[in-house]
């Protein structure tokens, strides 16, 4: 009996001891697997040292996602806009022949008869056949809404004509016998420049330029040094330079203004066409 208590008091006695002799075999096997794990205790310093090149290379990849060029470097990035000014030498009219006649055949009969007389002006003038266009043509009634009564009292037809590469030097002139051969409506009077692609080119030269010193002063502002061009977007859209003078198309509206507006020297006055250019220029950094 007695040695049956004893049996059962070492058996309690031992079963704190297994169990703090389990929990210091785990500590020692965790902290064993530490010390054991010289290099991966090694590899942590390098995990962390590795943690800014972690972070360097995600900012190589936002630069990168963000880089039209699709460089994965550290890129400056900047805009420049330019703008040069070239001295319209071309003119486009935008002008009309408006009749009336009793009868439809009649209007558009004299309608045809005076647009043709103008296009032979226009051709003994010197301008191109392939210069005069027909851009737009209607006819319609005219209506009498007196009374209860509505009555057809006539018939208007007009007949547009696009003018284009007209010379400067002959836009005085061109109108004056324009009006006198049939024409009574102007829509618009358009100038540009055939110096426009040498005007953009040099507008782009000049944004480069500026474009160049933009990113230096950043380089420099961040310590760095600007590096090669890695690439170039043009923003802005090529298009003809032109501008429309509405002032002077409005007040040529009708045959009487149009006339004593070309006798005044002073009507025409094309003035400058502005040519911008932006672009956005992607430099390397070091």
């Amino acid at each position: 009996m007695n040695n049956k208590m004893n049996d059962k008091m070492k058996v309690k006695l031992l079963a704190p001891a297994l169990v703090f002799s389990a929990l210091f075999t785990a500590c020692g096997s965790a902290s064993g697997n530490n010390a054991s794990g010289t290099a991966g205790s090694e590899t942590v310093p390098k995990t962390v040292s590795a943690a800014p090149a972690s972070s360097d290379t995600t900012a190589e990849a936002g630069i990168a996602s963000g880089s039209f060029s699709g460089f994965g470097r550290n890129v400056i990035s900047v805009n420049s806009s330019e703008t040069v000014t070239v001295i319209p030498d071309i003119a486009e009219i935008v002008y009309a022949v408006r009749t009336e006649a009793k009868d439809a055949a009649s209007c558009q009969q004299k309608n045809t008869e005076d647009t043709a007389k103008v296009i032979e002006l226009l051709k003994s003038l010197g301008v191109e056949e392939t210069s005069i266009q027909t851009s737009d043509y209607y006819m319609y009634p005219i209506y009498n809404y007196s009374g209860n009564t509505q009555r057809i009292t006539g018939y208007e037809a007009s007949t547009a004509l696009t003018v284009s590469k007209i010379p400067i030097d002959s836009l005085e002139n061109i109108l004056s016998q324009s009006v006198e051969a049939g024409i009574n409506n102007i829509q618009s009077i358009t100038y540009m420049s055939s110096k426009y692609d040498e005007g953009y080119s040099n507008a782009l030269k000049l944004a480069m330029e500026s474009a160049k010193a933009k990113a230096q002063a950043l380089a420099e502002a961040g310590g760095c040094s600007l590096g090669n061009v890695v690439g170039v977007r043009e923003n802005s859209n090529y298009s003809e330079a032109r501008y429309t003078d509405n002032a002077l198309s409005s007040k040529m509206r009708s045959a009487e203004s149009l006339a004593a507006g070309v006798e005044d020297n002073s009507s025409i006055m094309p003035g400058e066409v502005s040519v911008e250019v932006n672009i956005t220029v992607e430099y390397l950094i070091q």
